[in-house]
């Protein structure tokens, strides 16, 4: 199958323009072929959201891309598949606990990583999705903060399928101010806001998103 990814990124790239954000392109609907001809086209990021097969598509890719790409985790991670996340992922979005982030730092500590992560934030209260509450989530940050062999470099989250514009802009907003409030409170410089989907994307980086998780836009 024949994509029109470059065709694809430039449309994006000329919407959200002015602005700037890392375009991630998630690739957990399709194989190794897809993120060759991503590559081409100039992408160095990529996502997954299941630890396994993500890992085991990473590991077919040849050595350029492999050495040269940014590979994402970006999907609900249980403890029990940590390692192999750590193992395999250079960045992982989706950290929703201390329990998780601690088991984060162990892994990465027995083989001398220092591993990125983003605190997932549960921004709309959905029962039915995984993340910290924003009062949580600040009363977290100390413990995770002073864990080693991991590095907190932002704030992530999702918006509610179907929501109005409105109230997606003003989710997106509610996490940059919590990003900037972490900041004032502890001092921690958080660069990265992992905000934006396919559905979403020109909100979030009008919103101040530093990353877009884009998916079927690009692949299509």
């Amino acid at each position: 199958m024949k994509f029109q990814i470059e065709k694809n990124l430039r449309q994006i790239q000329e919407e959200i323009a002015p602005y700037k954000p890392n375009i991630i392109a998630v690739t957990k609907y399709f194989d190794e072929n897809a993120i060759m001809e991503a590559y081409a086209a100039g992408i160095r990021d990529f996502a997954e959201s299941r630890v396994i097969e993500g890992s085991e598509k990473i590991n077919r890719l040849p050595e350029e891309i492999r050495a040269n790409s940014t590979f994402h985790f970006i999907g609900h991670l249980q403890t029990n598949k940590a390692k192999r996340a750590v193992e395999n992922f250079d960045v992982i979005h989706s950290v929703d606990s201390v329990r998780l982030a601690q088991k984060i730092s162990e892994y990465a500590q027995g083989i001398n990583k220092v591993q990125k992560i983003l605190l997932q934030v549960n921004i709309a209260g959905e029962t039915q999705k995984t993340g910290f509450e924003a009062e949580e989530m600040l009363n977290s940050l100390p413990q995770i903060m002073n864990m080693h062999g991991i590095k907190l470099i932002g704030l992530m989250c999702m918006t509610p399928l179907g929501d109005s514009p409105d109230r997606i802009r003003d989710y997106f907003r509610q996490v940059r101010e919590l990003r900037d409030l972490v900041s004032k409170r502890y001092g921690a410089v958080l660069k990265e806001l992992s905000m934006g989907m396919s559905q979403d994307y020109v909100i979030a980086a009008q919103e101040g998103s530093t990353m877009l998780r884009i998916g079927r836009r690009l692949f299509s």
